[in-house]
């Protein structure tokens, strides 16, 4: 830790087991979802660490009180989905008012992994208000009316929004499936505030399967899923 202090502080480092200081021609940024003030009063986060770091402030609101970015935000995470080769959903009007009312407790990272989730579950289509998770529909007030282009949309696809349009050159479908599997587990826990029974229960299986398959695919609870 002093090092790294006289890193910051200093910019100069030594390699281990020279005596020779060598110039860092670096920029550190650094982010937290933590109030550091209070961290610093209470203890629990270096006071001459965070005045090394606390060179120019930018304060980001949460996405909560930023509702007005949603649109903008899904655009940007489905443009990433394009490149990497996915079929990104898009959002009716009224599935974006009904995002525009969440606390987003996850913030911006939550938004992106919503965005990615529905993707695999309806690649090319217009996610609506019903395809929604339960926690994230807010439908008082919202017009329930499909919006025209939604509903000539989902016309044109017969009823297959869900199935994932295939390659000429195909696709490989065993692992499609498996996200798709770890999509909908991920879903439930959520759905059940990870209480795995109830998360079993309500994907119509054992809370042991349940379990085994969040060890497979190394599905646990953390800051990033816990939204």
């Amino acid at each position: 830790q002093v090092k790294l202090l006289r890193v910051l502080q200093e910019r100069v480092f030594e390699r281990v087991g020279s005596t020779s200081a060598i110039e860092a021609d670096v920029r550190v940024i650094a982010a937290t979802h933590r109030d550091l003030d209070q961290a610093v009063a209470d203890g629990s986060f270096r006071e001459d660490l965070y005045y090394r770091l606390n060179v120019f402030p930018i304060e980001m609101p949460a996405l909560k009180e930023r509702a007005e970015d949603i649109p903008q935000l899904i655009t940007s995470f489905n443009q990433r989905l394009s490149a990497a080769g996915m079929s990104p959903a898009q959002f009716s009007p009224n599935a974006t008012v009904s995002l525009s009312r969440h606390d987003w407790p996850g913030n911006v990272r939550e938004l992106a992994n919503l965005t990615e989730r529905l993707s695999i579950l309806y690649p090319n289509a217009v996610v609506d208000l019903t395809e929604l998770p339960d926690k994230y529909k807010y439908a008082d007030g919202i017009n329930a009316i499909e919006q025209p282009e939604l509903a000539a949309k989902n016309q044109q696809s017969s009823g297959k929004k869900v199935l994932r349009p295939i390659p000429e050159d195909g696709f490989d479908l065993k692992n499609y499936l498996v996200e798709v599997e770890k999509m909908y587990i991920l879903q439930a826990l959520e759905d059940t505030n990870w209480v795995v029974a109830r998360a079993a229960s309500r994907l119509g299986m054992r809370r042991t399967t349940l379990v085994e398959k969040m060890r497979k695919y190394e599905i646990h609870k953390t800051d990033d899923t816990a939204e």
